[in-house]
């Protein structure tokens, strides 16, 4: 039975004061310059990407930047590892302005707080790691300094892989840790009365990002901060599952109204990047609607809580014998489902969502989906999806509902990648690589694999993988099962073999059906 939702205004209680239950509303923060782009206050979200040349290639570089911006991208990151590739960003900014392309530049710095400020004297936007940077020896005075100086904006940008020891010793990898790793810089930042800041909080791990996030937001009105965030899930994959994947977790912020700038990082070239991240965007554009929420209490935004004691979410094609099926009609699904979820007399009844889509482009009913649906599961209000979409088989719509209980990590139906999308430190061809391995283990269930391109997030961001292939040099690879190091340095034309031996011997490798 369908049931209908009750459509009235309600201010929601003090329980819940961050992200507002009954109806969309934009966070408001500060706007922030990056180039000729701004972000925050009324702008409108834009959409990012990051180059996988080598940054000290300048014309490969530019061409694919041009590229990117082609494909309607105002702000690309390149990677400066080293004061070699910081150095060469000034030529590749030079040559893009020569030649009209003001697309916004920003330089992605990890461990070295010097090539920060040689970088700062090329681009838009310097993003800074605060888990490889540190602040007792005036490194971020300094660049904040060069910033000030040239308008140049600054991104805090916290990784769930890579926190410092300091803050990992006390909270462990957890997004708590996270927010205290970036709190501390923004204070920092908030003393030296530079506000053109964004901050972000990826992992690989949806379910920690969203909470890490909205931990965040929490933090920074408790401590009237009001910057910018950019909203990425990093190593999402490729394909449909790494876009699925992404739109779970930057779907759940956008639906709370937070986010300023998205990425939708995929193991593919750059450019396709934009078209899921910019209809993600319009997705979020329009969310009409306000819905009564009797039990604010019932919600848990900031960590992961089951509602019922369905133990395994269901899709629409298996039994739906003692659930209640809420379907959602507004334009506001995400709002009107967990009002209804909410508003439920029985707070753990068995529920399965619904939503139809009415469109035959199969990415777009795919991410569409997850964003709208994706965000329920994610915090363990719903117990089971069913998508309607006429245009396409019950098999395609299956894989899809599959992949977003996935995507939620409530239910693992497959085996999962994290790959990173690969970048100017990416030591091999990762895109061709991933496919290779996934044509020989995508057999296999529930398992995690780590398909990284170096080390510099490589361990950390993987952290949830069973198995790890990690770029070590050129045409060498490390292997890891979770996070122990087993083999070092398999030229890399053997590797694949040697993961599938590591995976037998580990008792996690079945024969693939024949058919």
């Amino acid at each position: 039975m369908v049931i209908p939702l009750k459509k009235t205004i309600f201010v929601v209680s003090k329980i819940f004061p961050i992200m507002l239950l009954t109806h969309y509303q934009r966070r408001q923060s500060t706007p922030v310059r990056i180039g000729k782009v701004w972000i925050g206050g009324q702008y409108p979200i834009a959409v990012q990407s990051m180059t996988n040349t080598d940054t000290n290639d300048t014309e490969a570089s530019v061409s694919q930047i041009k590229r990117i911006a082609a494909a309607g991208c105002p702000i690309v990151r390149l990677t400066a590892q080293g004061a070699r590739e910081g150095e060469n960003l000034k030529p590749i900014v030079a040559t893009l302005r020569a030649e009209g392309v003001d697309t916004a530049i920003v330089a992605d710095i990890h461990f070295l707080p010097e090539v920060a400020s040689i970088a700062a004297e090329a681009v838009d936007k310097v993003r800074i790691n605060p888990g490889n940077y540190r602040l007792d020896r005036g490194d971020l005075e300094r660049l904040v300094a060069q910033c000030r100086e040239r308008g140049v904006a600054l991104r805090i940008g916290v990784n769930h892989g890579s926190l410092a020891k300091r803050i990992f010793d006390r909270y462990g990898d957890t997004p708590e840790g996270m927010v205290a790793s970036a709190m501390e810089f923004l204070e920092r930042c908030r003393a030296l009365q530079f506000d053109q800041v964004v901050v972000s909080m990826k992992s690989s791990n949806t379910r920690v990002m969203v909470a890490a996030y909205r931990q965040l937001v929490a933090a920074m009105e408790q401590a009237d901060m009001h910057y910018p965030i950019h909203l990425g899930v990093t190593e999402a994959g490729a394909s449909l599952e790494g876009r699925i994947k992404s739109a779970v977790g930057i779907g759940a912020l956008l639906a709370d109204g937070i986010g300023d700038t998205i990425r939708v990082s995929l193991t593919e070239a750059p450019e396709q990047e934009i078209p899921v991240a910019q209809l993600l965007v319009d997705h979020f554009s329009h969310r009409a609607g306000s819905f009564e929420v009797l039990h604010p209490e019932r919600y848990s935004p900031y960590a992961y809580r089951r509602r019922s004691q369905v133990q395994v979410p269901v899709v629409h094609s298996e039994s739906l014998e003692g659930f209640r099926i809420l379907e959602a009609v507004s334009e506001n699904p995400t709002a009107e489902l967990r009002a209804a979820i909410l508003n439920l007399e029985q707070a753990d009844e068995p529920v399965v969502i619904k939503r139809r889509y009415e469109t035959d482009d199969l990415v777009r009913m795919a991410v569409c989906a997850a964003a709208d649906l994706g965000p329920l599961l994610l915090d363990g209000l719903a117990d089971g999806l069913w998508i309607e979409a006429p245009a396409f088989s019950q098999e395609q719509i299956r894989e899809v509902e599959l992949m977003i209980l996935q995507a939620a990590r409530v239910r693992f139906s497959h085996t999962e990648y994290i790959a990173c999308p690969s970048c100017g430190r990416t030591l091999y061809d990762i895109e061709k690589t991933l496919a290779e391995i996934r044509s020989r283990t995508s057999h296999l269930k529930n398992l995690r694999i780590g398909v990284m391109g170096c080390i510099v997030n490589g361990p950390g961001e993987m952290a949830d993988a069973d198995y790890g292939y990690v770029g070590a040099a050129p045409g060498r690879i490390t292997l890891y099962k979770g996070r122990e190091v087993i083999e070092k340095n398999i030229p890399q034309e053997e590797a694949l073999e040697h993961l599938i031996a590591l995976i037998q011997a580990h008792g996690d490798w079945t024969e693939p059906e024949t058919r």
